[in-house]
């Protein structure tokens, strides 16, 4: 097997040796034994599952989050020759069918799925059917809910990967905390002999951090970015800001362009493919950029606002200097980030009641029952996200089984004459489709169809219906659009012993733990900015591993150096002292609660709506356009929140 690991590397894969870390990897994974790889980013990963892939019948199943990073991963393998394909919401359902049959009939080695579709029962049956002969699960911290960026679909991973008894398991991951990590073994019974962790120490990465006012931060990254003139990405928390920042620097005659998920898909592509081709030398972003880029000579990350989280930072830092020729980390420390990003912590919360009619309306349907994760969202004022939460965790409890997504309606043109379409076809088949085309909504230029709806009408079932709509698309004959997605759970039995309150109280624990760690996690931000000592070292400390020295690159050690200050003396990082409700601020708030609109009658709605974040009901009731919306946003969401209780 030696010789084979060694000869696939060199012929299939044109390396001449291993990375530190990945050939105890593979060992691992071709003796079957399960494996968390923990490699800083740039450190081959891949190759951790895809040479192994090789070697094991059957086929390696990837769960990946990102289309873009499997698109590129598919194209990649399929030009050395290996046998890899993807199934994600971009490909046509003839493409889809295309992938099902090469699984059917052992064509596969490598297949790339996104998390969520394990939701799927009918997916879920195919893989049974199947010889997986590994799992590969690439961002694992999501798993844990003690990580920076859980995603409720990844705790369904573990559960599926049990119950259809697929080993060896390789969980990856880039950043995750001793804590993290520890999650990730427990949950996919990974020994703590096979927990492989390479050094995080990227020698070539310079951290700075710059006390700055908020009011100054403009003016001086302006300075930067003209002193070194090269590729740089800075990081902002709010879109606005992205879009505030990059024309700012416009005017400064630096060639900066804004990215942001609010943009239009035309600009972000525009924007991102400008960066990545040097064209634009500067890409002000918010987090929604940057996975998956893979550009090796961005010589600078700036940090405009605080990160999030020193996993976030040392994961978005990271994208400099890939290269491995010196890169500049350096973050703009002010202490009025800390609001802003508290007070998204604590809007994510639902209320008490909110989560009590979500709990109440899945535990009240029938035996099998589905729903709109918009229309649920839009009627509990919960976001989506936290919804998923509560299905996930209702799933790991055995309450809810999901059964799938399917959609509600469906919109599609005609690419040819209407009698062009029907020609060739028998004539009970003419007169079947007729009644199909005339049983939608018809618009200037597309036809909406309700499937339930037009099987009652033509009396057909929705499963010939749907058949139809793929096989005239897949003939090139008409253009269709999914809408309307709806998901699809049964009831278990386990629900007949489970009291809705006391689950409800179960879910309203959770996320107050969550807030509870996320502000634990923004004080370790704050902590970093403010200490004296080696940068390096601290950050390396919060990943477990030790440096033993201290790097001679940072802010602290160039400072020590220079005899500028004292070792110890904390680092001041400027803050707006704490403000005040004012007088006409608090009548404000007063004829809020005077106008009792409905999105606003809970204290923790409210206080939401002042600190400037949006939630479902009252961007449904397009509450955002009052002048009151954000009032308060430079305030903390705790003492607004105190202060409304008193109000209402």
């Amino acid at each position: 097997m030696d010789d084979a690991l060694l000869t696939t590397l060199r012929q299939t894969f044109g390396h001449a040796g291993f990375r530190p870390g990945q050939e105890q990897v593979m060992r691992g994974l071709l003796a079957g034994r399960s494996t968390l790889a923990l490699f800083p980013t740039s450190a081959g990963k891949s190759l951790c599952y895809q040479l192994p892939a090789l070697l094991r019948e059957g086929v390696t199943l990837v769960i990946s989050p990102l289309i873009a990073l499997m698109k590129d991963q598919v194209q990649s393998l399929r030009h050395r020759g290996i046998a890899a394909a993807r199934l994600d919401s971009s490909l046509s359902a003839s493409e889809v069918q295309e992938v099902f049959d090469a699984l059917q009939q052992g064509q596969l080695k490598l297949l790339y799925i996104a998390p969520e579709r394990l939701m799927n029962e009918a997916f879920i049956e195919r893989l049974r059917r199947l010889k997986v002969s590994l799992m590969a699960v690439d961002e694992a911290h999501c798993i844990s809910e003690w990580g920076h960026n859980f995603r409720p679909e990844y705790l369904r991973l573990a559960k599926v990967a049990e119950e259809l008894g697929i080993r060896p398991v390789l969980a990856l991951t880039a950043t995750a905390t001793p804590e993290v990590a520890q999650d990730i073994r427990r949950a996919f019974g990974i020994a703590p002999g096979d927990h492989v962790q390479t050094s995080f120490h990227r020698p070539n990465l310079h951290f700075r951090i710059t006390p700055c006012p908020a009011a100054e931060r403009k003016r001086v990254l302006s300075r930067l970015l003209k002193a070194r003139s090269e590729a740089a990405i800075v990081y902002v928390t709010l879109q606005h800001t992205a879009e505030e920042v990059a024309t700012y620097l416009q005017q400064q005659g630096i060639d900066a362009l804004a990215y942001h998920a609010g943009l239009p898909d035309e600009y972000r592509h525009a924007a991102q493919d400008a960066f990545m081709s040097g064209q634009t030398k500067v890409i002000v972003a918010t987090i929604a950029f940057g996975m998956g880029i893979d550009k090796a000579d961005i010589r600078a990350v700036y940090h405009y606002n605080l990160p999030k989280t020193l996993e976030n930072y040392l994961q978005e830092a990271g994208r400099a200097g890939r290269d491995g020729q010196p890169a500049l980390c350096e973050m703009l420390a002010c202490g009025d980030d800390r609001i802003v990003l508290e007070n998204f912590t604590y809007g994510d919360t639902p209320t008490p009641l909110a989560l009590r009619q979500l709990v109440d309306h899945l535990l009240r349907q029938g035996q099998e029952f589905d729903f709109s994760l918009y229309e649920l969202s839009q009627a509990t004022d919960i976001r989506p996200l936290v919804i998923e939460t509560v299905l996930t965790q209702l799933e790991l409890r055995g309450v809810l089984r999901p059964l799938g997504t399917f959609y509600a309606s469906y919109q599609f043109r005609l690419l040819e004459p209407e009698a062009r379409v029907l020609a060739g076809h028998k004539p009970e088949r003419q007169a079947f489709l007729r009644k199909l085309f005339a049983a939608g909504a018809k618009g200037t230029k597309w036809t909406t169809l309700n499937p339930d709806e037009a099987a009652e009408a033509i009396g057909e079932s929705r499963e010939r219906i749907l058949k139809a709509l793929t096989w005239l698309e897949e003939a090139g004959e008409i253009e269709l659009k999914p809408s309307k997605p709806r998901q699809r759970y049964r009831l278990c039995e386990e629900r007949q012993r489970r009291d809705p309150e006391l689950i409800s109280q179960e879910m309203q624990a959770l996320f107050t733990q969550r807030e509870t760690r996320d502000i634990r996690r923004l004080d370790e931000v704050l902590a970093l900015a403010e200490h004296r000592g080696c940068l390096t070292r601290w950050l390396l400390s919060y990943f477990g591993e030790e440096l033993g020295h201290d790097c001679g690159t940072c802010t602290s050690c160039v400072e020590a150096k220079d005899a500028l200050v004292e070792a110890q003396a904390p680092r001041q990082i400027p803050c707006t002292p704490t403000v005040t409700f004012h007088a006409q601020e608090l009548e404000a708030i007063r004829r809020l609660t005077q106008e009792r609109h409905p999105a606003l009658r809970a204290p923790r709605q409210l206080a939401r709506f002042l600190c400037g974040l949006t939630s479902p009901a009252t961007s449904r009731a397009r509450l955002t356009q009052l002048d009151t919306f954000g009032l308060l946003e430079r305030m903390p969401f705790a003492d607004v929140l105190a202060q409304v209780e008193t109000m209402l």
